[in-house]
């Protein structure tokens, strides 16, 4: 019979956390982050936009449908937003040894232990993200036995930069050219892109992409500091000197908002799940939207010729920003979700179309 091992779980502000190990047994260190998601986990633990970070499951019970199979389809993985796991550690409630679904093949626990990332259940995550919620996001550190190891602050690294591609890459075979951006980008973003018949080209995060030729720009999703990624707002700005379509999501929206001139700023604890409500600006059409994100756009701080395109009900903050004249938009939630609501999987059509009157 497997022994299993404690370990405990130190905040910044000196708050420990004692739980049983499911994982990999590591220290690891990173910001303790919560989301509220039910389902989602194998696709929340590959979204890149969690590098860096350890997180944090409010729904009580993680691991009863196990992880899908790692098939893949045009170059990327099926069921998974990236090929590898990206968080610094799970924390859980209640961990199901006994998985059963159609397409699983592997434990979660295995996953965890397959990328040598540590997991703990046992953990009263309702104390724990009430702390979070009161204090804001913080760091912390997981460590077994008489092991010691740093804080570590991802937000003082360029995460973009580990979390992008290294190389150019083509998927996809479409008479229309969008140029993706990637900062970190999940997959179910190039599977919406490429179901609608238009050739993706992935660039990293500071790629020179002046000697491309495309009909579109996609902003990808991405983890951190917005104000890091000095490269890419510097080529976003040439792009807003023209009038190719551009499309952002998420750290796409802020990016997006930078090199227009305007503010980003960290939020207190961030929005991470698939039920944050927005408003469609100067309407009362409502969406249930899927986020991940910690950073947001200052709407306050918008250049004239902008304008928000969508708000956060819950509290106000910025959604999404749009260009009064020309075709440029995006969105801090995800349409695309994966996992979460698809409620707003229309944007994508609208920047497709977009792409192809501008390229006719």
């Amino acid at each position: 019979m497997e022994v299993i091992k404690q370990a405990k779980l130190t905040l910044e502000d000196g708050t420990v956390f004692w739980g049983k190990s499911f994982g990999s047994e590591v220290s690891a260190a990173g910001e303790v982050v919560f989301y509220t998601a039910m389902t989602g986990y194998p696709e929340s633990l590959t979204d890149p936009s969690y590098t860096g970070q350890i997180l944090v499951s409010t729904y009580p019970m993680i691991g009863n449908y196990g992880v899908p199979s790692d098939k893949k389809k045009h170059g990327i993985h099926k069921y998974y937003e990236s090929d590898k796991l990206h968080i610094k550690g799970l924390i859980i409630s209640d961990y199901s040894f006994e998985y059963s679904h159609w397409n699983a093949e592997k434990s979660l626990s295995d996953w965890l232990k397959e990328f040598m990332v540590p997991g703990l259940f046992g953990i009263d995550t309702r104390a724990l993200t009430k702390i979070l919620r009161e204090k804001g996001s913080m760091l912390g550190k997981i460590e077994f036995g008489d092991e010691k190891t740093d804080f570590y602050d991802p937000n003082k690294e360029n995460l973009v930069a580990v979390a992008s591609c290294k190389k150019r890459e083509e998927y996809g075979d479409g008479l229309f050219k969008v140029l993706l951006i990637d900062c970190g980008v999940k997959n179910n973003i190039i599977r919406c892109l490429l179901k609608r018949g238009v050739k993706v080209i992935r660039v990293p995060w500071d790629y020179d992409f002046s000697g491309e030729k495309y009909d579109g720009v996609f902003i990808s999703n991405g983890p951190g500091d917005p104000a890091m990624c000095t490269e890419t707002i510097i080529n976003i700005k040439k792009l807003l000197e023209g009038n190719t379509p551009v499309m952002g999501i998420c750290l796409g929206n802020q990016l997006l908002a930078r090199a227009a001139g305007a503010d980003t700023y960290k939020l207190k604890y961030g929005h991470r799940s698939h039920n944050q409500p927005v408003i469609l600006y100067e309407t009362n059409r409502c969406y249930v939207t899927s986020q991940n994100h910690g950073y947001a756009v200052d709407t306050d701080t918008l250049p004239d010729d902008w304008e928000p395109l969508f708000t956060n009900v819950n509290d106000n903050t910025n959604e999404g920003i749009r260009h009064k004249f020309k075709p440029f938009f995006s969105t801090q939630f995800h349409p695309e979700a994966s996992s979460g609501p698809t409620d707003t999987d229309f944007l994508f059509d609208d920047f497709i179309n977009t792409v192809r009157n501008k390229g006719q």
